[in-house]
């Protein structure tokens, strides 16, 4: 997996990610990363053929079975290791998916795609401040689609909630060896009205970032991993607050999730980098599963590996599973999609596309004077709120 930087503070003159643009090659190593760039067809052709060369299968039936069977096994082995120390904490989590903080979206930069206004080389922005507030207009608009109904359906389950509480202070009352006066909970968060799961959250390095950042005191945050190690470790971290979060073991590609709430409940799935660690065939059973969790009006936020990403470049002969599936040297698997398997992902299981976009970025080591070209699908996909798709 990749590492970011995190965001600068909002109103610091450099560039946030999503919105610094390589106008002139010979500017390339003035800065360690660039977005949206653009590959031309000899690039494109190169890349494939690198996939050509590596994608010879070498492995027996036999061995690509055993890597399926000790998945779990291999991720037990990895956190073992690594602990907390691989992955850094994901602070571009705001820029990219500003509905994890909708309180706070105005304050996060908006994420620029391709043919967006760009800024110039000082950090200005080129576009009017006309353009600018149109921009924020539209950004909102898509994140509070169908905002009135939504509203409704929040403010209806807070005033259930405040009916709760208001009967378990009767019942205190009634009863002076009762001293809890919060709503009680058939389940964990059932209280909050923002309720976000994260799938495969390894050591907290999402989950701590959302907690951190929105405290809204109606979010909750589930999040699980198929790692006893990691889900151990999230426990572990003095972050790791009981009131805000529940983590838990699961395997998502399985029937029973064992999920700590119940289906149709989650007003936010986030998935970042997990998919691509499943067998291709269990994908969509995973995204079907998800969605019988997220209420009418929830999302799904994905970002994974795109097609012909460094990642996929760098595997040596003998490391491919299947198309475009890889083992690691640790025995950790990595699938490597397009847009349009994403998209056939998601509206298979009856979700709604809102964003589904290459993010194209140029890495570069200014000491050693190399460039790496990363990959990631990013997308964002709504269950309707009404059975007709609407």
């Amino acid at each position: 997996m990749s590492e970011e930087k995190p965001v600068e503070c909002p109103g610091h003159r450099r560039p946030q990610f999503g919105t610094r643009f390589l106008k002139d090659q010979k500017n390339v190593f003035e800065h360690n990363a660039w977005d949206n760039v653009v590959w031309d067809e000899s690039q494109e052709a190169a890349a494939e053929a690198k996939v050509r060369a590596n994608s010879q299968i070498i492995l027996t039936a036999k061995e690509i079975d055993t890597l399926e069977e000790e998945a779990a096994s291999q991720w037990e082995n990895f956190y073992g290791v690594h602990q907390n120390r691989f992955f850094k904490d994901r602070n571009w989590l705001f820029t990219e998916f500003p509905e994890l903080a909708p309180h706070l979206a105005h304050t996060f930069p908006l994420k620029q795609n391709p043919g967006d206004a760009q800024l110039d080389q000082s950090g200005e922005e080129s576009e009017t401040k006309e353009q600018r507030t149109s921009g924020i207009e539209t950004e909102m608009l898509s994140i509070n689609e169908n905002v009135s109904e939504l509203q409704a359906l929040r403010i209806s389950r807070a005033f259930q909630h405040l009916e709760e509480g208001v009967n378990d202070m009767q019942e205190t009352k009634d009863n002076p060896q009762r001293t809890s006066t919060r709503p009680r909970e058939s389940y964990p968060g059932e209280s909050s009205t923002f309720r976000v799961l994260e799938v495969g959250c390894g050591v907290g390095n999402t989950v701590f970032p959302i907690l951190s950042v929105n405290n809204d005191e109606g979010l909750f945050v589930y999040c699980c991993d198929f790692s006893k190690a990691a889900v151990s470790l999230v426990k572990a971290s003095p972050d790791y607050n009981e009131n805000r979060c529940f983590a838990f073991v699961c395997d998502i590609t399985s029937e029973d999730w064992g999920a700590p709430f119940p289906k149709s409940s989650l007003d936010v799935i986030v998935c970042i980098f997990v998919l691509s660690a499943l067998h291709p065939d269990k994908v969509q059973d995973a995204v079907n599963k998800m969605t019988e969790y997220l209420r009418p009006g929830g999302r799904i936020l994905f970002r994974d590996y795109g097609r012909y990403d460094l990642a996929q470049l760098r595997f040596k002969k003998g490391r491919c599973l299947g198309e475009n599936f890889y083992a690691r040297g640790d025995g950790t698997r990595c699938y490597f999609f397009t847009r349009e398997e994403v998209q056939k992902l998601m509206t298979n299981a009856g979700l709604v596309e809102e964003q589904n976009l290459v993010d194209r970025r140029l890495q570069v080591n200014r000491g050693k004077l190399l460039k790496m070209y990363r990959v990631w699908i990013q997308a964002k996909y709504l269950k309707p709120l009404h059975e007709d798709g609407s």
